[in-house]
Parts: structure tokens; sequence; C-alpha cells
């Protein structure tokens, strides 16, 4: 075998109830290398990762570690043979703090077998400087954004030394300017021998980080290319098997007047004066920096989190929103950045799910469910949005993350709102899901829906928003058009680093 392969999957299948996940497929991760994985959602990348990472075990084929056969009976057996993973959905307790859970189970120890908690803070400390991160070590995992608690999690596996590091969506939830600072990471452990594997929906970042990658297709191998031989297009195409066009889709052409309007709202420590307003077939994007206060924003239009000040208007009513349900009673719908612990059901079906923001509209005589109406709304529904499940009855659960985020979606367009609030709606998305989810946004703006859409994806952002907020520091610091945003433009404004021309 060769010497230079530190890991190797060879000929892996795995089934699953009515799906086969793998079907043969290989992979060599060389050393010293970023290898990057790429594929639709339920290609089978994830699967493997799992198999790498000791959680599946293949139902034949074989793993190699520096040409050594391994048998990888669990995730710790895998972290002693010098693998890491850092899953895309995240593994932290809520309830510990940041420290507890980096150190899980490796915490430094004194006499008697007592935590040393001072130098266990004191290296938490040390590893958080790797992302430039100022936060107290024993702060709750709980109390900490999404993209702060992805952050950690990336901290708490290159805290075991790894000799490879597997990273499956690394990017979600990060900002473009956090994105840098894990490249240079990377790059960094990458000269100290830590090899790579890479698995990102977001192309442009392969291309910057990458050294070969590898594509995968309904849960085969397809092929494997040195990152320099390639362009984006031709990965695409190898990963959906046809040419894709047109990403973002076509604009909508004729914006309404402003029906929607945001003034002065305030939450205290949190956002400050926030005012906006949104058109009929609008899509205004609102970009930032972790920490700018945008998920709060959210969260307290749609009746989550209280505001002190401010109010909210539509169609010139001032609305009365404590709760969520007061926001889908006046036509307002949110699609949370984090499907997983705030969107979904994941132990209903999908067909449950699907009704589960307004059942009242399903309910017949008796206060009994018409089950005929809500089966044949979910199945139109499946057909619409393009939903990979053998069944409406299917667990959430067990589709892919593409599938689930259309589902979520799915939720929110069954209520017919008036307002959309999505918050990061492609994490962890496909190219062919991103684009069928841009499609089904775009003919909403052509029913007259406005939406406001919150996203660390600067391509996205420009590419979708019919005009651009920025914030900073729980204040909108910047407003652009479409035709005059950039992302030199943008990330300039949400830093606060030099000078840019905004519109007043």
């Amino acid at each position: 075998m060769d010497k230079s392969i530190i890991l190797e999957a060879r000929d892996i299948v795995k089934n699953f109830p009515g799906v086969r996940a793998l079907d043969g497929v290989q992979f060599q991760l060389q050393k010293g290398e970023v290898h990057a994985l790429v594929g639709e959602n339920g290609a089978g990348k994830s699967t493997l990762m799992h198999i790498l990472g000791g959680v599946y075990r293949p139902d034949s084929g074989d793993v190699f570690v520096e040409g050594k056969k391994v048998k990888l009976q669990n995730p710790y057996h895998a972290s002693q043979e010098g693998i890491s993973v850092v899953y895309q959905e995240l593994s932290l307790v809520q309830n510990l703090s940041i420290a507890e859970n980096i150190f899980a189970n490796r915490q430094p120890l004194k006499r008697m077998k007592l935590v040393d908690w001072s130098l266990l803070y004191q290296k938490t400390l040390e590893i958080l400087k790797y992302f430039d991160l100022v936060i107290d070590p024993r702060t709750p995992v709980k109390e900490l954004s999404v993209a702060e608690q992805q952050v950690v999690e990336i901290l708490k596996a290159i805290s075991c030394n790894p000799k490879v590091l597997i990273l499956d969506e690394p990017t979600s939830s990060l900002t473009q300017v956090e994105t840098k600072l894990l490249f240079k990471n990377i790059q960094f452990l990458k000269e100290k021998g830590v090899s790579f594997v890479y698995i990102s929906h977001h192309l442009q970042e392969i291309f910057e980080i990458a050294d070969r990658v590898t594509i995968f297709r309904d849960g085969k191998y397809i092929d494997t290319r040195n990152i320099s031989e390639v362009n984006e297009e031709q990965v695409v195409k190898l990963m959906v098997g046809r040419e894709i066009q047109n990403m973002y889709g076509d604009r909508n052409s004729k914006v309404g007047k402003e029906y929607f309007q945001v003034e002065n709202l305030s939450q205290d420590g949190v956002f400050t004066e926030i005012s906006f307003s949104l058109k009929r077939g609008e899509i205004l994007g609102i970009a930032g920096l972790v920490g700018a206060g945008r998920t709060e924003l959210a969260r307290a239009i749609f009746g989550l989190e209280p505001f002190s000040e401010g109010s909210i208007r539509l169609n010139g009513k001032v609305l009365s929103i404590h709760s969520p349900g007061d926001a889908i009673q006046e036509g307002i719908a949110y699609l949370t950045e984090d499907r997983k612990q705030q969107g979904l059901f994941l132990k209903m079906s999908y067909r449950e799910d699907l009704i589960a923001p307004d059942m009242k509209r399903f309910i017949k005589g008796m206060n009994i469910l018409d089950e005929s109406k809500i089966t044949s709304f979910a199945e139109q529904s499946r057909k619409q949005f393009k939903i990979i499940t053998p069944t409406i009855f299917q667990k959430v659960r067990n589709l892919s993350g593409g599938n689930q985020q259309k589902v979520l979606l799915s939720m929110w367009v069954g209520i017919n709102p008036k307002v959309l609030i999505v918050d990061e709606p492609t994490r962890g998305v496909d190219v062919g899901a991103r684009r069928e989810i841009y499609k089904i946004m775009r003919d909403l703006t052509l029913s007259g829906v406005g939406i406001v859409m919150i996203s660390s994806d600067l391509p996205e952002v420009l590419g979708v928003s019919d005009r651009i907020l920025v914030m900073r520091g729980g204040r909108i610091v910047g407003e652009f058009n479409q035709n005059e945003a950039t992302e030199e433009r943008v990330i300039t404004c949400a830093t606060g680093v030099g000078k840019v021309n905004m519109l007043t």
C-alpha cells in the first residue's frame, strides 16, 4: 500500500431500510492534504464519515489507517486511531460549560482524581485563541449562538491532536470572517502534519482550501480530481449529472409598495432602534457578523423573544405580537437557522410536521382532524417542494439535511404567509437543493410575499436579495441596493473596518 495514504476506505457498502446509502465506494486521504468530499444531499458523504468516525459499521468493505486494516467499533476507537470528526449536527452538551465540552472525559486532574479547574480553564482560553474568541470558558454552551457552538465543536476536535480531522459542513453557520480564521488554522495544522477530509456544499471554499476533491453521487463513487485540474462548473456537473444554470433565479420585476414596517425596535443589550420596511414581492437580505443581533431581531418580530421598545406594522396596522401564535395569526412565518433543535419535530412524520404550525386549517366537525385533507395536502406539498421521501409517513429525522430544510420551508409556506423570515435558509444544503429553495422563494415573491432573509453566505445575500441591510453591534449600519452591493462593501460595513458609501 502507498505509504503516503493515511486513511483509506475500500469498497464500502452500507444499507439502511429501503435505501443503499453507499454502494461500493472508495476514498483515499493522503498525508498532509486537505481532501474535499462533495455530492448532493443523500449522496453518501455523511454516511461514509460516520463509518470513518466509528458511528456506523459498513455492511462490507474495509477501512485502513496508515496501511493497517481496522474495524472501528465506536467513536472512541476512531479517536484512538487518530481520527476526529466534527459532524454537521452539533453534539455538545448544552448545560455544560465551553471548557467541559472541549475537554470532555479529558479534564486535567490533580490529587485524588479531582478536576483541576484552574488548569482546565487556562487550557480552554489557550485553544479559544485559535478563533480569536474572548469568551469566559465557564459559559454554558446553551448561552452561545449556533455559530459559536460550531466553533466550540471544531475546537473540541482540534484539542484531541488528531492525525486525521474530518470536517462535515464546518462553515455552515460561520461568517466569512470566521471562515477565514478556520482556513488559517487548517493551513497551520496541515503544516504540522494533520490531514483533513473537508465536506462542504460551498464550492468556493473547496477551491480555496482543498488539494483534491472526490465526488459522490447517489451513494456511488464518481471521480477524484486535483483541484488545479477542474473548475466549479465541472464539479457541479459531476455531482448532479447535469449542468446547473442560473443558480439564484430571476428577480421579481414587479416589486410592490411598502407594506411591512419595523419601527425603532429595541431589545435591551441586544439590538437598538431597528427600523426598516419591506415591499411586496421583495427579498430583503440582512448581513452581518455573528453577534450582530440578526437572529435575535427575527425572533423578536416572530414573538419568540420580547422587545422593549418600538412597533411592527403590517398594511398600516400596528401588530400586537407576544408569541409565535400571534405572529402566525397575523401572517408572519419564521424559518429558524437551527432546523433540528428549533424548527422540526424530528420524531414525527413529514405529514405531521407539515401541519404543525397551524392545525386548525385541517379540523372538521367535533374538533376532529380531516385525515384525507391532510394526506392530500402533504402529497401535493411533497411534489411541489420536490421532497425526496419514500412516503409522507416517513420520520423527518430519517431524511437528508437538504430534504429536512425543504420540509421546514414547506411547513411555513403552507400557512400562506404575508411575510416570511428565513434565517440561514440553505445551511447544510447541496447545490441542487439550494437552487430549488431559491426558486421556491422567487415563486413566493411573485405571489406578493415579502421575504426577509438572514444569511452569513455573502454570495447568497448578493445573489438573492433585492436590497441589503447590514447589522453591526445590534444596529443597522448600512443599506445597499442590489446593483450597488459588493462583497467588499458589505464586509467593510459589517466589520466597521475602513470606509464605505452607503444608502441613507
